[in-house]
């Protein structure tokens, strides 16, 4: 027998067990929980200035530093949370997330000082985590083009509890105070936990259950050998003494850092930056600004999976590009209309990112240990959070506004060309190449 043949052969050979799967309706309740859980975690924080006076601070001077901790704290706790999910189950650990959230909400509502106040948005950061965990859950139960699916779900979740949460919030207002709201808001990850309480552990999934993508779990790799790249094994755990190449997984940490810095730095002064450039615009109108782009996300995430689901570092270099321009042109936009234009074209490059990086996660999950793999994503995400929260205080102090737009452009300008630099390369070496003779 030639090497070729025993080449093509060889997956029947080695044996590898596909990981179990999810049906469709389970991926989409994990999202559902999800997006219930965080209504309180992303809702409330815009009204932090008036939750602090009630507990002491009259000139809420606390609030942009707790507006970061329980981000802060998320990141630290999220890698040792998705080690324990590897160890002692996703689906326990998923629920210790949404229970832990309720019970720093409880805290929270209930605080009767600053102190115990910033010790409960201290106890959400590190007790919560529900997106890491929810990802890590999916990612034991699912692959491919399927988990890049899902977890592109997941940020349609938290695009639109971004997009909803401070509007329930702000109707409730004249009826209960935001302060009391965190106790009242406890309720939504409880139940969250009674939802996801009824799902499998991924682990234990029956066999012949359904994936996201209608096929069946256990299939034979019937791809040949040589059509996976060299370093790299079959989808999904590989044979003994396969270890994954981590060049990929450091190249998303950068990026996944890079971009929540360049586009989460833009949220603090959005409003400031609005009532400068655009005076006499109301509340309203500022708040559906706010929400533009994420309404592009929910509006075209879909779409941009299946355009760029093979090619997601272009997709990548696309977006950084587009945050680039959106951010840039915020400066520059003197009405309504081109207000609009920025922030649809910022818009662009937040779907383009984070459906692609959802893709590229995906593909780092083949061959890791869900749990820690997203655990450690989420920590990255958080610390470029962290680090564009502090960046935009420090800009608008000292210059303004516009300052932490342009600090953005620039993150976002540099990364995406070092991104799109290989791609090309390796298009004009594609195309100079001579062909081989026949």
């Amino acid at each position: 027998m030639s090497t070729a043949t025993s080449r093509r052969t060889e997956p029947a050979v080695v044996e590898t067990k596909a990981p179990p799967a999810l049906a469709r309706r389970q991926v989409h309740a994990v999202a559902g929980c999800y997006f219930v859980a965080s209504f309180a975690a992303l809702g409330l924080p815009p009204y932090l200035t008036e939750v602090l006076p009630e507990l002491g601070d009259g000139a809420a001077r606390w609030a942009g530093l707790l507006y970061v901790v329980p981000t802060l704290f998320g990141a630290l706790g999220a890698p040792l949370w998705g080690r324990l999910a590897d160890r002692f189950g996703r689906k326990r650990l998923l629920l210790r997330a949404q229970l832990g959230l309720a019970t720093a909400f409880l805290l929270a509502g209930w605080a009767d000082s600053l102190a115990t106040f910033a010790a409960a948005l201290v106890v959400q950061g590190v007790l919560g985590g529900t997106f890491a965990a929810s990802n890590g859950y999916l990612g034991a139960a699912l692959e491919g083009h399927a988990l890049s699916r899902a977890l592109t779900l997941m940020q349609g979740s938290a695009r639109a509890a971004l997009v909803f949460a401070p509007i329930v919030v702000g109707a409730l207002t004249p009826w209960l105070s935001p302060h009391r709201q965190y106790a009242l808001l406890a309720v939504l990850p409880l139940a969250a936990a009674l939802m996801l309480a009824k799902l499998p552990e991924p682990d234990a999934a029956p066999v012949g259950a359904v994936q996201g993508d209608g096929t069946a779990p256990g299939a034979e790799v019937t791809e040949p050998a040589e059509a996976v790249p060299a370093g790299r094994g079959p989808a999904g755990p590989g044979p003994a003494g396969y270890t994954p190449d981590a060049r990929p997984l450091r190249a998303l940490y950068a990026l996944e850092f890079a971009f929540v810095f360049s586009t989460v730095i833009s949220f603090p002064y959005l409003i400031s930056l609005i009532s400068q450039q655009l005076p006499g615009t109301g509340p309203l109108v500022s708040g559906v600004l706010f929400a533009l782009p994420h309404l592009c996300y929910l509006v075209a995430a879909m779409g941009v999976h299946r355009a760029f689901r093979n090619r997601p570092r272009t997709g990548i270099a696309l977006g950084f590009g587009c945050i680039a321009a959106g951010l840039a042109g915020h400066g520059l936009a003197g009405s309504l209309a081109s207000f609009i234009a920025v922030r649809l074209v910022l818009g662009a490059g937040l779907t383009l990112g984070l459906v692609c990086l959802s893709v590229l996660a995906a593909d780092c999950a083949k061959g890791r240990a869900p749990g820690g793999l997203f655990g450690s994503i989420e920590f990255f995400s958080k610390a470029g959070a962290v680090a564009a929260g502090v960046a935009a205080t420090a800009g608008n102090d000292w210059f303004g506004p516009v300052a932490p737009l342009l600090t953005g452009t620039a993150i976002a300008v540099v990364t995406g060309l070092a991104t799109a630099a290989p791609l090309l390369a390796r298009t004009l070496r594609t195309r100079r190449s001579p062909r081989c003779p026949r």
